[in-house]
């Protein structure tokens, strides 16, 4: 039981770093719809890693090896997902500063004096 357990784990676990791979690939291209997509099969696959039964995949060799590479890729998802997200919105307040909301056409062509 134990051993089919730990297949499913490291299953999960390898899909875990493939998705990974593809966040770092797409938020890189500032393809945020499909980064979106992605975040969303990701956190289906931690369900499924959660809703595991008691294994002890965590404790091999293989597991070390993974986690060492899954953690640099989401660190620089992190980073890249935050600085996306800051220049985005620096670039929404800029447009935000030439909104003309309270320009009115006509109250400005009565308010002149000819």
């Amino acid at each position: 039981m134990h051993e089919d357990t730990n297949k499913q784990a490291e299953a999960l676990w390898r899909k875990y770093l493939v998705l990974s791979k593809e966040l770092l690939k797409f938020i890189e291209r500032e393809d945020i719809d499909t980064f979106l997509e992605i975040v969303d099969q990701r956190a289906v696959l931690v369900d499924k890693m959660k809703a595991l039964p008691p294994h002890t995949f965590r404790e091999t060799e293989e597991f070390s090896e993974l986690v060492s590479k899954i953690k640099p890729l989401d660190m620089q998802v992190i980073y890249k997902a935050r600085t996306w997200l800051n220049k985005s919105r620096r670039n929404t307040s800029a447009v935000k500063a030439y909104d003309l909301k309270t320009f009115d056409p006509a109250g400005n062509l009565f308010n002149r004096k000819y």
